[in-house]
């Protein structure tokens, strides 16, 4: 049994008036798509603070809908890159590049959470950001309109160091002009996060990118690393039609036509990632799918209806019978499968939500219910922490993690 008032705590002790931080010291800004769970979280107890978080984090919000990967509210010497090597002048500072968009999903949940309290209002005032912002999808991931976004750097992803990025990675230089002074390690063991190499090539793609001007056609030109990433464009594609259910009530009817034209085109180009029994991401420079399956790749199944929902679900009971834990962020047969590495293994509880949910809405409820009640119980035994071991539930990463406390109140409020 989850304690409620203590996943509550976890977030009142996170929040810097108005954002949360994912948790203290480690992450000390505010994160795009942490805030969205978080704004779910809160709404299970506080919604005029739900919407708070919302606001907060388009405040961020570039003038052409861009919302950044983080928003620096305020100084911090406790992160590695902050706003002085992202070089963006702007108030409030913010890095220059994005995150996936769970946003509009988390807006709608948000309402119907908390159709009071002056949720309506609050709604209808961030309206045209969230329709700017996926109008910023199209625009500057999707030029040619093929239906899928291009994802240009691995923190974009979400799930910073997946195998999945590594060969992609591999064709990054590692050579860099701002000396790198990370902090994460100081504050978690080194074994639990990206290498070094890894940051050497993730600052190398924030240079090329302020070289580019920040500018999306110039980056798209100029990224050495381009993915269709198979999360990112499950996620955007669920996030398209909650955000056709709000411009029922809060847009146009033009900008729901709008909307519904670029989930015609993105639905089946979603299906193109189907390879080999399994969503997998596509390699957009060397245009051959990224053969490593990781949880990503259930993440179709938030999207809406899957045609493969069966054969899905057979991988996931094939997953279990290797961990003891779901959802595993790698396929746990995969030789580049690390338990208690950052993305290359652990058992993240954002995604069990996102992959619980799909499950559920394709019929597999048993499947739905195995998954949040493994992750109910890692977090009931282990605390809130960032991510757990799939082999043997040890709570790692960060403490009195936001997103998993939020995780904790959505999912023991559907018991």
């Amino acid at each position: 049994m989850i304690d409620r008032l203590a996943a509550q705590g976890v977030l009142r002790a996170n929040d810097r008036g108005g954002y949360t931080v994912p948790t203290d010291r480690l992450y000390p800004f505010q994160w795009n798509w942490d805030s969205a769970f978080v704004a779910m979280g809160f709404a299970t107890f506080d919604a005029p603070r739900a919407w708070a978080e919302i606001e907060s984090l388009l405040r961020g919000e570039w003038d052409d809908g861009l919302i950044p990967q983080i928003v620096f509210h305020a100084p911090s010497d406790d992160y590695f890159p902050g706003p002085d090597v992202w070089g963006i002048e702007r108030d409030p500072r913010t890095s220059g590049i994005t995150q996936p968009p769970v946003l509009a999903t988390a807006a709608r949940k948000v309402l119907e959470s908390a159709p009071g309290s002056g949720s309506e209002a609050r709604m209808a005032a961030i309206w045209p950001k969230l329709r700017d912002n996926h109008r910023w999808w199209a625009r500057a991931r999707d030029p040619q309109g093929t239906g899928l976004v291009t994802t240009l750097h691995p923190w974009e992803t979400g799930m910073d160091n997946s195998p999945a990025w590594d060969a992609a990675l591999d064709r990054v230089p590692t050579t860099t002009r701002n000396a790198i002074r990370r902090r994460d390690t100081g504050h978690v063991d080194p074994a639990f996060r990206p290498r070094a190499i890894d940051y050497q090539r993730f600052i190398h793609l924030v240079e090329c990118f302020a070289d580019a001007g920040w500018d999306p056609a110039g980056m798209l030109a100029a990224s050495p690393l381009r993915v269709a990433d198979v999360g990112t464009n499950a996620i955007l594609l669920r996030a398209e039609r909650d955000l056709a259910a709000l411009a029922t009530r809060f847009g146009t009817p033009a900008e729901r036509t709008e909307i519904e034209g670029r989930i015609a085109r993105m639905a089946p180009a979603l299906e193109t990632l189907w390879q080999d029994g399994f969503y997998l991401s596509r390699d957009l420079i060397s245009g051959a799918a990224i053969p490593v399956r990781t949880s990503a790749g259930f993440l179709p199944l938030f999207a809406g209806e899957s045609p493969h929902e069966a054969a899905l679900a057979a991988t996931l009971q094939a997953w279990a019978g290797m961990v003891r834990w779901l959802v595993p962020s790698t396929d746990p047969a995969h030789p580049q499968f690390e338990p208690l590495r950052y993305w290359r293994g652990p058992v993240w509880a954002v995604v069990n939500w996102m992959i619980a949910d799909g499950l559920r809405g394709n019929g597999h409820d048993a499947l739905a219910r195995r998954v949040e009640g493994d992750t109910l119980t890692l977090i009931d035994a282990h605390g809130f922490s960032e991510y757990f071991d799939p082999t043997t539930g040890q709570g790692i990463g960060g403490a009195t993690f936001s997103w998993t406390a939020a995780i904790a109140l959505l999912l023991e409020g559907t018991r």
